[in-house]
């Protein structure tokens, strides 16, 4: 299977590559790094799908995010869906900002993208508001698949691993520090390796 991996961060794309250099995969990658926030992740996906010809298989979308209160650092997520948690339009005004968009993983999570570093207060907020205490927040995903979806229909899935949890008082720091110590992205390419 020919994959499309988006790394948002250099250091997310750094580690996803070397995990790649080091070992004999059973399927295909090509690796993108989109950037962070939504306008980059967006128009950085669109153009690598283009540049290879939309001949992916899947997009995978992996790398780091916060969680929210109950989930533990270090764990890998696998979201069944994708929604904007910063956009409050009515959803009959402007449908493709309010969709969900579905993905392969299989926990019972979302994940909600936006433009900003949640702290505990965005997080308690976007919680009440999507009707969920479980979600993860980032800066890329439903905007990846929302640019993927104006060209393609090729499925993505998103791994994560919870790096800061801002409802436990974590912040830019406790990201930082959580980054610098789990580098080994050779566990992404697991989970891929072994979806069905």
């Amino acid at each position: 299977m020919r994959y499309l991996v988006i790394a948002p961060t250099d250091r997310e794309y750094a580690n996803i590559t070397a995990a790649l250099a080091r070992g004999a995969w059973r399927n295909s990658y090509e690796v993108c790094k989109c950037g962070v926030g939504k306008a980059l992740a967006s128009a950085n996906t669109v153009a690598a799908l283009l540049r290879g010809g939309l001949q992916y298989d899947r997009i995978a979308v992996i790398g780091y995010a916060a969680a929210t209160a109950g989930q533990r650092r270090g764990t890998l997520v696998a979201p069944r869906a994708a929604r904007y948690h910063d956009c409050r339009v009515p959803a009959a005004f402007v449908p493709e900002l309010a969709e969900t968009y579905r993905l392969l993983g299989g926990d019972d999570v979302e994940v909600w993208t936006g433009d900003a570093f949640v702290d505990a207060a965005i997080a308690g907020e976007v919680k009440r508001r999507m009707g969920s205490e479980r979600g993860l927040f980032d800066m890329e995903t439903a905007a990846v698949c929302q640019g993927a979806a104006t060209v393609t229909d090729i499925p993505v899935v998103v791994v994560k691993m919870v790096s800061d949890i801002p409802e436990e008082c974590d912040t830019e720091h406790s990201y930082d520090e959580f980054v610098d110590s789990h580098s080994d992205f050779g566990v992404f390419l697991d989970y891929i390796e072994n979806l069905e």
